[in-house]
């Protein structure tokens, strides 16, 4: 068997590789390098030039030569690397006939618990999101942002004390509407100092989240660590790292209980792999990070399949509010998935990853490029969200 073409599709806000072979089997991946897909696209057309006429099947070695061969990775490479290797081991599944949880060591579970996404421009839009995905039948609830999901062009400015006091009523009122049948996985996206963390997260201890996502910007791991060692809530935080390398660094330090690979930017389904091995060892728990389309999916629940040490899934739903639907993100760009019941979802007993992309998919789904652009602070900086 031999591939015979690698190809980016931009697709929608995704970017996808379809890798074809002389034996008619298709493998598809996704880049998870989602506000540099352009980038991400010309990488995956490089790594072509290598891995046509070459057999599909030495994924480790295919996979190490991508990341050694120039000695130089970063976010968009490495979101290449991912996505090509999620289509080789889809097309070494379907080859062999069998799920890629098949070749990981078989199931550890026939589902996955998901935690949907709330956001909210507003308190009252948040909570009446939160309520909506309890009566869905989730029993998480993510992507929940005590800070807002407030309009990137409006100036933003709250004292210490606003902040911190406003985000945690926000917790104690989502807390409320929800009950203790509901968890909630409090998401910061990275908007705080360190003290700023600290201050929050002791504020909502008593509101029992499951963890305390990006707290801090992913570049100082031990200020993670000095966080991490200064609060009562579990930290979750990866989904911007490139490789199993700075996962070791924050296992290190104990400066994380939860981490977050991106199946579709660490490296693929090889690469979290092995992360969620370090993890093991180190008695921590894998949450993979997932805002993409369902081929993103499909493949993280490979690896919630097979690892001991799963904790949950995100689910990128969507909300009216914000996205105008309440679809998961990527719905109906392939076939394959089966709707979430309960909170959990199935894992898929296909072969490969479980998916086919829909006849026409190009056509149907034309590209919708993002802009580069950041929130203003009221004295003219820029605010993360």
């Amino acid at each position: 068997m031999k591939i015979t073409k690698v190809e980016p599709l931009m697709l929608d806000r995704f970017c996808i590789v379809r890798i074809e072979t002389d034996t008619g089997l298709v493998g598809i991946g996704e880049t998870g390098t989602w506000g540099q897909l352009e980038a991400s696209a010309a990488a995956i057309t490089k790594y072509a030039e290598y891995l046509i006429g070459k057999d599909p099947r030495p994924i480790e070695h295919h996979w190490n030569v991508m990341l050694r061969a120039n000695h130089f990775t970063g976010t968009a490479i490495n979101g290449a690397v991912s996505a090509i290797d999620i289509a080789l081991w889809d097309i070494k599944g379907k080859h062999l006939g069998v799920p890629v949880y098949e070749l990981l060591g078989g199931k550890m579970r026939t589902k996955a618990r998901l935690y949907g996404h709330v956001k909210g421009r507003t308190r009252e839009s948040l909570i009446e999101e939160a309520v909506r995905l309890k009566n869905e039948g989730f029993t998480a609830i993510g992507h929940l942002n005590p800070l807002l999901d407030e309009d990137e062009n409006t100036p933003y400015f709250k004292t210490h004390a606003q902040k911190i006091e406003d985000a945690a009523e926000t917790v104690r009122l989502l807390r409320e509407a929800v009950g203790p049948s509901v968890d909630l996985c409090i998401e910061i996206h990275r908007r705080l100092t360190p003290p700023e963390a600290v201050a929050l997260a002791r504020a909502i201890e008593q509101y029992k989240p499951m963890f305390y996502e990006d707290p801090l910007r992913p570049n100082d791991p031990d200020a993670m660590a000095w966080v991490a060692d200064h609060i009562h809530i579990p930290v979750a935080t990866g989904e911007r790292f490139i490789s199993l390398y700075q996962f070791q660094t924050l296992l290190n330090r104990r400066a994380v209980s939860y981490l977050r690979p991106d199946v579709c930017l660490c490296g693929g389904i090889t690469g979290t792999k092995k992360i969620a091995a370090m993890a093991e060892a180190n008695d921590c728990w894998i949450v993979p990070h997932n805002p993409l389309s369902i081929v993103s999916t499909a493949a993280c629940l490979q690896i919630a399949a097979c690892i001991p040490n799963f904790a949950i899934q995100e689910y990128p739903t969507r909300t009216p509010e914000l996205d105008g639907s309440t679809a998961v993100l990527g719905e109906g760009l392939a076939t394959g998935l089966e709707d979430h019941v309960g909170g959990f979802i199935a894992i898929p007993d296909s072969p490969g990853i479980g998916l086919e992309l829909v006849p026409d998919v190009e056509r149907r789904f034309p590209p919708r490029p993002r802009k580069i652009a950041m929130r203003p602070h009221f004295d003219g900086a820029v605010v993360d969200m």
